[in-house]
């Protein structure tokens, strides 16, 4: 029997399944985080040429990754919102954006923290640096713009213009490296070429990747059911589950 998928659009079948789905990432996402924590600081080689200080990429590499990949999808859903005018649709994008600020101000941190032994400065205007903190600044912008507004549906409106155009972004941060004469090194992992690392590295970075995405989605699912319970807070289902809650 085919599987109606398109019920899962609606706010409230969709906040009782974020409810069972949360446990399960919120566990995978900790052991994740153990295992890569363990590899990338007990088990991984010490670095030839940046001697233990490298190991802080285990922590900025998945950040930055996760800083690119949540706008996307934050711009995709926002984009669906707007052209297809569906609620959750807007609400999942605005779920997305704290946790994508907080990878992207967490890249550019540890950054910063290798990029002082290793440049001998804690910042400069790098290509990839500064187009990072331009995406930074477009995470606040989205998540600003849609608080100054008060009606929810303009909200999610103006804040799907900002995030679409913003898209333009990410492909300059991930090509800035080719296109123009950086500090920053090239990327370590490619799908076209082999890993300029070792196996442990390569594996303790994955990992903690993994651990990102498992936690982004368990923190974007709990922050979805929070922003459902808001907006739909005088539908008749809401005012069952609150009385549900105050018997209880």
């Amino acid at each position: 029997m085919a599987i109606n998928w398109f019920k899962y659009a609606s706010p409230a079948t969709f906040y009782f399944l974020a409810g069972r789905m949360i446990p399960f990432f919120t566990v995978v996402a900790v052991l994740l985080l153990l295992v890569g924590l363990y590899i990338s600081f007990f088990v991984a080689p010490t670095d030839f040429q940046q001697s233990e200080a490298y190991r802080i990429i285990f922590i900025h590499v998945p950040a930055a990754w996760m800083s690119m990949f949540l706008y996307l999808i934050m711009a995709f859903w926002a984009g669906i919102g707007l052209a297809f005018n569906t609620r959750l649709s807007s609400m999942v994008a605005s779920a997305i954006a704290p946790t994508g600020a907080m990878f992207t101000f967490l890249a550019l941190w540890t950054g910063a923290w290798w990029g002082k032994p290793m440049w001998g400065a804690w910042w400069v205007w790098d290509a990839r640096l500064t187009s990072e903190l331009i995406l930074l600044f477009l995470y606040i912008g989205f998540m600003s713009l849609q608080a100054a507004i008060d009606d929810p549906r303009r909200a999610d409106k103006a804040g799907a213009i900002i995030a679409l155009v913003g898209v333009v972004n990410i492909p300059i941060i991930y090509f800035s490296v080719q296109w123009w004469n950086t500090l920053h090194q090239g990327a370590s992992v490619s799908l076209v070429q082999s890993p300029k690392m070792a196996t442990a590295m390569l594996t303790g970075m994955l990992i903690m990747a993994l651990a990102a995405w498992m936690y982004s989605i368990a923190m974007i699912l709990i922050r979805t059911r929070s922003i459902i319970l808001e907006r739909e807070s005088r539908t008749a289902w809401v005012s069952e589950l609150k009385e549900g809650v105050t018997r209880s």
